[in-house]
């Protein structure tokens, strides 16, 4: 498993990738599948070998509030900060695109960022980007008007999948941007008038 491993993650020591092999599983998931529910205790440190996952932050009335992607290569850093201090999740995790992760027991993740450089700097770094990437979300909500959000997600979106066809419905869009259907439809038609996406049946093109 070394060179996959190291492929995925070259940042990797290969001391680190030994341990990694030594005390991780490797688990698969499908699509629709949810890995982590807000609430539950977090028992490993997940990093992503291949699909994609949906990062979702859920409030007290079960409404989902999309944040992130979590891609081959990733960790999720809000369950790291979780998992460290012992708390229950904050976020949702749902399967998009079959994966398969590798789970590092919890109590090896304080471990290893004292025993490997390479660790630490990946945790680290991990924790920075999606501050960043979270910090950009806040400004999406607090600065923008809805058709600039929904501009926002849908690149964000085609910068995930690396294309321009986002198999995505109107509702699912409202839903994870706390609006309605019917607001979306909306925008979507105007953003459609002004030749920036193209509705099809099943999906949304999009054209800059």
């Amino acid at each position: 498993m070394l060179d996959p491993i190291k492929k995925i993650f070259p940042s990797f020591s290969n001391e680190l990738v030994k341990d990694i092999e030594a005390n991780a599983t490797i688990q698969s998931f499908k699509a629709g599948d949810v890995i982590m529910r807000t609430g539950q205790y977090i028992k490993n440190t997940v990093l992503v070998i291949s699909g994609k996952i949906k990062i979702y932050r859920e409030d007290e009335n079960g409404g989902e509030f999309f944040m992130y992607y979590l891609q081959p290569g990733q960790a999720c850093a809000i369950s790291m900060i979780c998992a460290t201090k012992n708390e229950k999740s904050q976020i949702m995790a749902k399967v998009v695109e079959d994966v398969e992760l590798i789970m590092i027991p919890l109590p090896l993740m304080d471990k290893w960022m004292m025993q490997h450089r390479s660790w630490y700097e990946f945790v680290i770094g991990s924790y920075r980007s999606r501050f960043e990437e979270v910090l950009e979300v806040i400004d999406s909500i607090a600065f923008r008007a809805m058709d600039e959000r929904l501009e926002f997600y849908l690149k964000r979106h085609a910068d995930a999948c690396g294309c321009k066809e986002l198999k995505l419905s109107h509702q699912e869009i409202a839903s994870e941007l706390n609006t309605s259907r019917e607001v979306i439809s909306r925008l979507l038609k105007k953003m459609e008038q002004r030749r920036l996406v193209i509705l099809h049946r099943n999906n949304i093109e999009l054209l800059k």
